[in-house]
């Protein structure tokens, strides 16, 4: 025991002789009022603290006299004090910043910078606008930065994007946490703050929009996100927050939820500190329940499809109901020839299929809420260990993440997530000139199943019984008079009638097969969704500067992945175990400050390799000019790429998604069996038709409509596959100005961007027996010996997109904060170019956002206002494609601060003026969201 508390003594490098104590108050110079959360530091030494919501601070160290503490905070000039003994009531005023252009980012170059000096454009928020933010969480707040888009599809899960080309699984935009990817390992992207901060412990975030691959690797494509949690050295007691409140939406009813979190930190001596952050939200996510069938049998390609009101015919297919997918043409059949075969078996008096009209129909599916509780829960950790072996800036940081929760993820279907689990892992050694870090990222799937799926195989039961009941009710009904359309919906009556055919949702029958279809992970007689993916991450970066005398700064970094696919053969063509691969990249870049550093040259490269393609380089340059006499005139152009790397799906996927075969195009994935096809990627690549020409011979009955996709062949005369998917790149133009006019602080930014194979995917139909290259593959067509594919591809077409964003912010009356900013946002296709190819920008082309608060309006209250209005635009997926209307959203909030128990009280909304809206087809609309928090000692 004594040797385990003397080593306890020496971690902690405790010392109870000569220490010096130093307390006081920070406050504002202009209001006098006190600023909470001002960074208290010795200067050249890690050692520090903050000042808590009264602006008090206490810092005790055992550095020797005289020494030195600085005072930063954001928005505010940095001030230094010397101290020579103890010190009590020292009493420091600090002068906020001009402009935002003197705050300091890092993320822009890797290196801190005043945002003045960032050769990109760059949006940041800290810790003062995170307290202020009028939304429910600050995650959702992000959408008010300029320039930014927010896709939401659940309570708990929303994607953040910038530029175009939206998805809810967003691969072009990286996410990071501390350095450290947060995207899934098997899904590519990033699950929103599902598995990410909690607000107590988050100290900025960052976001730039654009490609930054040249500095961070691959998918850094759109834009990249930093959040930047707090350092327990400096940021030290106990936090907490409860939040409450109702979401309000037609569909699911009014609904209570609460989120609770904690954050404890303490630094135990100069050389270990540690914290540990927790947070649980709970609640009922919004309900999606589109009933509307989405036809592209009579549109094009980038047009919106035709919508059909719920029951339109005997085979609706509703978009957010399941089960209505299992139809008699679903088994090549119509209505009367099903008529005939029960003629032929005798259980139909011969004659009566001559009243059965040649039609399709379907089983009566259910709605989205028979699958799920839509229970929303999200529970997040952090823990983080932090030793410093030399009392300075060298650190040792050993960090443990993690999530878990019930959300949906919406896809080529609609996904519940339930009991999810993502976990990070990092081991980091960092000091002001270099670090090193590696991390592992690992994902539980849980017991997450595809709803789709889910009814599919539950109207799968006694399928052929229903289907006889239906056709014994339309005669039933034909034969007494009854109309067609009366007919049929006498008959989806009389089938729907029978319990012991149709399973009713909340009976023993249902839930017994639900649980036993959501248990099953092949999708013929299941929806399970397996997935135990890892991934495996290495960088490290050395700033050269200092050895330089800081004349200019060279960096060098590079990294290093691999992935470790585990689905179970579920979802990637893994069923014999897991599938490895890995990448890497390393990277060189040089800033030089001349004219009295008022011009700033900066230039960048980085080389990547993935183990299937060849290697890419990604070069950056830019330029920045800083005129007038104060600096405040700032003009910046630079020219960038960006390269994305296929996905995991894109590679390795092989999964019957029911409306295609889902099949990965990887060099490896080839020759992999397929679920429910004798055939394997290689048929598909090198021997099939677009599926626009079968959908033309259909139309026509000409067989030479038929178009073979791109066919190559080897010297023996043989197809080779071809098409298979590339790295899809980027280059990209921006210019911007950054400035102040009088009170106006003014930060304009234009960009062109060009792309080089877009990463697409394309249908084709693939003939079983036979082949393109003669007539036997036209017969496979016309006798139905034949599957669908989705394949992952690139698109030939030239593309382009370009816009713009301008901010305008100002205070007013010394204590209002108003902000207005306008984005633009336009891409260029020819569609003609590549027919069959869906561009989804999915982004609207006009946004205005405006925002008035005050962090103290008087005593002790403060508040903020935004309004959001972005125009019509065309979402284009898989799932469906519609335009998606015109909105505006309100979110607002008060608070008042308490100083005798150091708590903040919040009451908000998000949506307030109660209008529902969807990011996306398919998607939930989205309602209204009060909220009201206490915040103790952020």
């Amino acid at each position: 025991m004594n040797k385990f508390l003397t080593l306890l003594a020496i971690l902690c490098g405790t010392v109870v002789f000569g220490q010096t104590s130093i307390s006081g108050l920070v406050s504002d110079s202009n209001t006098g009022d006190p600023l909470p959360g001002v960074n208290v530091r010795v200067v050249g030494k890690a050692i520090g603290n903050s000042t808590d919501f009264d602006g008090n601070f206490t810092l005790n160290t055992n550095e020797e006299l005289p020494f030195s503490i600085e005072f930063t905070f954001v928005g505010y000039q940095t001030q230094t004090v010397e101290i020579t003994g103890d010190t009590e009531d020292l009493q420091i005023a600090l002068v906020e910043n001009a402009t935002s252009l003197d705050e300091v980012v890092v993320s822009a170059s890797r290196t801190p910078e005043s945002v003045r000096e960032s050769p990109v454009t760059i949006e940041r928020i800290g810790i003062r606008d995170l307290k202020s933010a009028s939304s429910p969480s600050f995650y959702e707040g992000l959408e008010n930065l300029k320039g930014v888009d927010m896709n939401r599809g659940s309570l708990t899960f929303n994607s953040i994007n910038t530029r175009g080309f939206a998805t809810f699984s967003n691969e072009r935009f990286v996410q990071l946490v501390d350095g450290m990817d947060s995207s899934s390992p098997a899904l590519n992207f990033p699950l929103g703050n599902l598995v990410g901060v909690n607000e107590l412990d988050l100290q900025s975030v960052e976001i730039i929009p654009g490609a930054a691959s040249a500095l961070y690797g691959a998918n850094a494509f759109n834009g990249i996100l930093f959040m930047n949690t707090r350092n327990p050295f400096e940021n030290t007691g106990i936090s907490t927050y409860a939040k409450t409140g109702l979401t309000v939406q037609k569909a699911a009813g009014d609904n209570v939820f609460y989120d609770l979190g904690a954050r404890y930190a303490h630094a135990f001596s100069e050389k270990f500190a540690l914290k540990v952050s927790i947070s649980y939200l709970k609640g009922t996510d919004w309900y999606a329940n589109d009933d509307n069938m989405y036809s592209n049998a009579n549109t094009n390609v980038g047009e919106p499809d035709e919508v059909l009101a719920y029951r339109s015919g005997p085979a609706h297919d509703g978009l957010n109901i399941y089960g209505d997918e299992v139809s008699l043409a679903a088994n090549g059949l119509n209505f009367r020839e099903f008529a005939q075969l029960a003629e032929a078996s005798g259980q139909l008096p011969a004659g009566l299929s001559g009243l059965i009209p040649e039609v399709n129909v379907a089983r009566t599916g259910y709605y989205e809420q028979a699958f799920t509780d839509y229970n929303a829960e999200s529970f997040k950790w952090d823990a983080a260990f932090h030793y410093r072996p030399n009392g300075d800036d060298l650190e040792i940081i050993f960090n443990t993440r993690g999530g878990y929760g019930s959300t949906f993820y919406q896809g080529t279907n609609r996904y519940a997530l339930k009991n999810f689990i993502l976990q990070q892992h990092k081991l980091e050694i960092r000091n002001k000139d270099f670090f090193v870090r590696g991390y592992m990222v690992t994902e539980d799937a849980g017991d997450s199943y595809d709803m789709r799926f889910t009814g599919i195989n539950i109207a799968k039961y006694k399928a052929t019984e229903w289907f006889g009941a239906y056709l014994g009710g339309y005669l039933e009904a034909v034969l007494g008079g009854a109309t067609d359309d009366q007919a049929h919906s006498l008959a989806r009556v009389v089938a729907d009638s029978d319990e012991t055919t149709t399973p009713r949702p909340g009976s023993e029958l249902f839930n017994q097969l639900f649980d036993e279809i959501t248990s099953d992970g092949n999708l013929e007689t299941g929806s399970k969704f397996i997935d135990q993916t890892k991934m495996y991450i290495g960088e490290g970066n050395y700033n050269f500067a200092r050895l330089l005398d800081d004349k200019w700064d060279l960096q060098v970094g590079g990294s290093y992945r691999q992935y470790s696919l585990n689905s179970e053969g579920t979802i990637f063509t893994d069923y014999d175990g897991p599938i490895n691969y890995d990448e890497y990249g390393i990277y060189v870049q040089g800033i030089k400050k001349l004219m009295d550093d008022r011009l700033k040259l900066q230039a960048s490269i980085r080389y990547d390799k993935n183990k299937f393609f060849d290697g890419n380089y990604s070069p950056r340059a830019s330029i920045t000019y800083a005129a007038g006499d104060a600096r405040d005139h700032n003009f910046r152009a630079s020219f960038q790429t960006g390269f994305r790397n296929p996905t995991t799906q894109d590679l390795f996927i092989g999964l019957d998604a029911g409306r295609a075969i889902l099949v990965g195009s990887s060099p490896d994935n080839l020759d992999r069996d397929l679920p429910n096809t004798p055939l394997t990627g290689r048929k598909v690549y090198s021997d099939s038709y677009t599926a626009a020409s079968v959908s033309e011979f259909a139309a026509t009955g000409d067989p030479t409509k038929l178009r073979p996709v791109d066919q190559e062949f080897d010297i023996d005369g043989n197809l080779i596959p071809t098409n298979l998917v590339q790295p899809e790149k980027i280059r990209s133009f921006d210019v911007g100005y950054r400035g102040i006019f009088g009170k106006i602080y003014v930060d304009v930014s234009g960009y062109y961007s060009k792309y080089e194979n877009f990463i697409s995917n394309s249908n084709v139909v693939t003939p079983i027996s036979g082949t393109t290259l003669d007539q036997s593959g036209v017969f496979d067509i016309v006798t139905g010996n034949f599957d669908v594919f989705q394949t992952y591809t690139n698109s030939k077409a030239d593309i382009s997109s370009y816009g713009g964003t301008i901010g305008l912010n100002a205070k007013i009356l010394k204590k209002l904060d108003v902000g207005l900013n306008y984005t633009l946002a336009k891409f260029d296709f020819d569609q003609s170019s590549d027919p069959d190819f869906s561009a989804g920008f999915n982004t609207p082309e006009h946004k205005w956002k405006f925002s008035i608060g005050s962090a103290k309006i008087v005593d002790n209250l403060g508040f903020n206002f935004n309004l959001r209005w972005s125009d019509e635009y065309l979402w284009q997926a898989t799932i469906a494609n519609a335009v998606i209307p015109e909105r505006t959203v309100i979110d607002a909030q008060v608070n008042y601060y308490v100083p005798k128990i150091n708590s903040m009280f919040k009451m908000g909304g998000a949506n307030l003026g109660g209008k529902e809206y969807q990011s996306a087809v398919g998607a939930p609309f989205i309602g209204t969201q009060f909220f009201v928090s206490w915040v103790f000692n952020q």
